[in-house]
């Protein structure tokens, strides 16, 4: 099949978030002999790299160009009562390739990376020039998680102006997604969570699957630790994101004054690209390192003895509590932080919701070695068994197939005949 990735952002390196998810499915499908094209726009030069070397290694070709000033992008979006997250991504220059490219490639499959890359979509000369239920292109929208509920969360935490503006983007944004639900023949969640959460406000016709994340445990592996010594916390992230930049701010001025209270020599590093004032800030505090990008995030791993994970904004699968999960870093979480992974509470990981529970925590774990390694232990065991990316991509290829097969012959009717599970190991 030829099958055109319409991402956010270029997806090399695959060193966050949905540019992992979105760089292995394109290695699992290109691995299975389809031919991929990725058009993503440019947020800056250093990436024409990037596009390059995924053009050489994964894809038949890649479709690039900037978009407007982000001011602009925005500004355009309040004017047209456009979401904010859908304006941000979209460029004219970008749309106008894609169409060009649409009538060239006529690829099977489009499969659009959030749900604010279907608007070159429903932009395209694949919508205007032919009826929705003629066409034989699939198109497929991998959500990831629901963005809309995001927002809202961020209003419940925001004050005057901001939370006007979030709640102006949850309302836009669920419309929106529920269009794409409407009119697109697959939607990908990453937990079944989700699916749950979106099926509160959206009728259920059949589309919806539940694929989560997965771990190259090749890559993670655990490394020694000295327990002896004072606790080494970690927590990595993109640092512009708001909900890590509210995590960490929260966590570093709840509970650390009382953590350096009982290991002198404790320090946290916050490891992640693009670290903003408020997060650069927090240096301010003894013992807080912050380290902006790094090649390789393993080398913090390596170093840490616990992995903090104090979000209280999260939606779908944190990639990150994998990752510490393979590197054998005991993890402490709030519920919403795990809320995604298919884990046991107290055995897998420890819970914490309260700065004092975060300190309680910590303490119990870092003084109980036979609890530590019983965390440690079924971590490791839960993301071997459990978290694979080819285990659990191989029903992204079984929906990919069953659908293109159906549209070309000539079933317009979207309901799919795989039952979606709640998971799949």
């Amino acid at each position: 099949m030829n099958i055109l990735f319409l991402a956010q952002r270029v997806p090399y390196p695959p060193n966050k978030g949905e540019k992992i998810r979105t760089f292995h499915q394109i290695k699992f499908l290109k691995e299975l002999g389809h031919a991929i094209t990725v058009a993503a726009p440019i947020e800056d030069n250093n990436e024409y790299e990037y596009f390059e070397a995924l053009e050489k290694q994964y894809c038949q070709q890649t479709v690039k160009a900037k978009p407007a000033p982000r001011f602009w992008r925005l500004l355009r979006g309040l004017f047209k009562n456009q979401s904010l997250s859908v304006a941000n991504f979209h460029s004219k220059l970008l749309q106008q390739k894609i169409d060009k490219l649409l009538n060239s490639l006529k690829p099977d499959v489009i499969f659009c990376t959030s749900s604010s890359m279907a608007e070159y979509v429903f932009q395209s000369c694949l919508f205007k020039n032919a009826k929705l239920q003629e066409r034989k292109t699939l198109l497929v929208m991998d959500f990831m998680d629901l963005d809309s509920d995001k927002w809202q969360q961020y209003a419940k935490h925001a004050k005057f102006p901001m939370r006007q503006i979030y709640v102006r983007e949850a309302k836009l944004l669920s419309s929106y997604e529920q269009r794409v639900h409407r009119d697109f023949d697959a939607c990908l969640f990453t937990t079944q969570a989700e699916i749950d959460l979106f099926l509160e406000i959206a009728e259920n016709s059949g589309k919806l699957y539940p694929i989560a994340n997965g771990l190259d445990t090749d890559f993670f592996k655990p490394a020694n630790k000295d327990y002896s010594q004072a606790p080494v916390l970690l927590f990595t992230g993109v640092m512009d994101y708001l909900p890590n930049i509210d995590a960490v701010v929260w966590f570093v001025e709840n509970t650390w004054l009382k953590i350096k209270e009982i290991w002198p020599g404790a320090t946290f590093i916050i490891a992640g690209m693009n670290p903003t004032n408020k997060v650069e800030a927090l240096t301010k505090y003894d013992g807080i390192i912050i380290t902006g990008f790094v090649d390789d995030i393993r080398s913090y791993y390596d170093k840490a003895h616990y992995f903090i994970a104090p979000l209280r904004v999260a939606r779908g699968l944190q990639n990150k509590l994998l990752q510490a999960f393979a590197c054998g870093l005991p993890v402490v979480s709030t519920d919403a932080a795990a809320e995604g992974i298919d884990c046991q509470k107290g055995t897998d990981l420890l819970i914490a919701n309260t700065a004092q529970e975060f300190v309680e925590q910590l303490l119990t774990i870092h003084d109980n070695n036979n609890l530590r390694q019983t965390i440690i232990n079924n971590a490791l065991t839960l993301v071997k068994d459990h978290y694979s990316w080819h285990g659990r991509l191989e029903m992204l290829e079984n929906i990919l197939t069953e659908k293109t097969i159906a549209r070309y012959r000539g079933r317009v009717d979207p309901v799919h005949t795989l039952k979606p599970e709640r998971d799949f190991d």
